[in-house]
């Protein structure tokens, strides 16, 4: 493989979250009965015409301009024509020549290194429904079609399987940040078409390209290129290239790990693009732009503020931002009175440590208030890091709970009572005279000696405290 070079592109279709669908006031609900959600309109019945969704616009602005990229302030609908089940109306209402999102960058990390891939376009388009096949038949449930979408195409920078991953999840994120799409991967509202070719080092030359088509989680995706990339070099190596690799879409059998062909890859002429006859040339004002470009705070800036506020390390703050809900619960731990420090501590290693795969911050009872108090209680040597952690694991258990009602009824409050720790510590000393004066004579190694003693005697002692009582009577 390395007398290879591999060339990937990617096209993500963002499902974008609005309460309505692109061109119809159906609502865009998952899960509902099939067929529930549809109309005229969104079937591309006779007579019915769409009109389009101002927030569609407004968060295909916000996702521009997080990407730094131009926008287009006029933009044209076209319909593209295929047919297949899932259309019933067959085309699709989306954008050719001028879409709404020009030439962009995304900024990824790979092994501490930083690369900037760029984005082609970014445009509006109506999904299709979902074809159900069941046995020896097959069901259409048309409530996904209509349903806005952000395709966004990137151009073909990256060299290897982990560059895509790093680029979609670096996407994934971003729209997740700018809270334009719940980008869930499982319900195909963040699905991915991977372009993959080869070439040998050294050439400019660009091959045969094979899509990949409806990839929808980062494992597979990651499976599908390198097998991919595999089955064109062992074809370029054993001389027939030509015949194994052809322009066309493929599918990757998740079960066999292995992509299989689906059908020849149509041309932009094949879908035969015009202008919509029904819609108007999309022109962006200037109230809807100053609305899409205000948007908040995106991953790398949150990243740069953690590492410049709270004095945490650019490995941990990758860490903070690599989920939407964990940057906002660190937030919300130190806007409850948390340190930044034991903030991030309790949270990426205790908590998230402890958390099963199937679990995650929404649903595992904890509150960032509850966490927070915890790691105050620590921080003022209420408790200690151990007894935070058996608290921590009961809250787990009984999914939340009240941290000082719990620091009572499980007896784990240190004692921090200075009277109450020198008596203890003067009685062990003066029962080991003998070894107070071995300590003095150079024997520092039983200091731990007396400490453990000390600890034994006063149950509930801050060790901290102890240590440095300790310290004062034996000078």
């Amino acid at each position: 493989m390395s007398a290879f070079e591999t060339i990937i592109g990617l096209e993500v279709h963002v499902q974008l979250n609005t309460k309505t669908k692109i061109f119809c006031s159906c609502a865009t609900s998952f899960g509902e009965e099939p067929n529930k959600n549809i109309c005229p309109t969104c079937l591309g019945l006779p007579g019915a015409l769409p009109v389009l969704n101002r927030e569609v616009v407004k968060k295909a602005i916000a996702f521009g301009t997080a990407i730094n990229a131009e926008i287009n302030q006029n933009s044209v609908f076209a319909r593209k024509n295929y047919f297949y089940p899932d259309l019933p109306k067959a085309y699709q209402i989306s954008q050719y020549e001028i879409p709404i999102v020009g030439r962009g960058s995304i900024s990824i990390e790979i092994n501490g290194e930083s690369k900037i891939i760029g984005v082609t376009r970014a445009h509006m388009e109506e999904d299709a429904g979902k074809n159900i096949h069941e046995n020896d038949h097959s069901k259409v449930d048309l409530n996904r079609a209509c349903t806005p979408l952000l395709e966004i195409v990137s151009e073909p920078d990256m060299r290897n399987s982990d560059e895509a991953i790093a680029y979609l999840k670096k996407l994934h994120s971003i729209v997740r940040f700018l809270g334009i799409s719940d980008a869930n991967m499982q319900e195909g509202s963040f699905r991915c078409d991977a372009n993959v070719s080869i070439r040998p080092k050294g050439d400019s030359q660009l091959y045969t390209r094979v899509e990949i088509k409806n990839l929808n989680s980062f494992k597979f995706i990651q499976k599908a290129i390198e097998y991919e990339v595999e089955r064109q070099i062992e074809a370029w190596e054993n001389g027939n290239y030509a015949q194994k690799v052809v322009q066309e879409t493929r599918l990757f059998d998740t079960t066999k790990g292995i992509t299989r062909s689906m059908r020849g890859k149509e041309e932009a002429a094949d879908y035969r693009y015009f202008p919509d006859p029904d819609l108007l040339p999309v022109h962006i004002d200037k109230i809807l732009m100053q609305e899409g470009r205000q948007i908040p705070e995106m991953p790398d800036e949150k990243k740069a503020r953690y590492i410049k506020d709270f004095g945490i390390k650019e490995s941990d703050a990758s860490v903070l931002i690599g989920e939407l809900e964990r940057a906002l619960y660190f937030e919300e731990m130190i806007a409850f009175g948390a340190s930044p420090k034991g903030a991030l501590t309790w949270l990426t290693t205790e908590l998230l440590g402890r958390l099963k795969a199937e679990n995650n911050l929404q649903n595992c009872g904890i509150t960032s208030q509850t966490l927070a108090m915890l790691v105050k209680r620590i921080d003022e040597s209420k408790i200690s890091g151990k007894s935070g952690k058996e608290i921590l694991d009961v809250l787990i258990e009984q999914k939340g709970g009240d941290v000082d009602s719990l620091i009572d009824t499980m007896g784990l409050a240190q004692v921090n009572d200075d009277g109450a720790l020198l008596e203890s510590i003067e009685a062990v000393l003066r029962d080991n005279s003998d070894k107070v004066a071995e300590y003095k004579s150079g024997k520092d190694k039983l200091f731990g000696f007396f400490v453990g003693q000390v600890m034994k005697n006063s149950k509930g002692a801050n060790p901290a405290r102890v240590n440095e009582l300790l310290k004062e009577k034996l000078q």
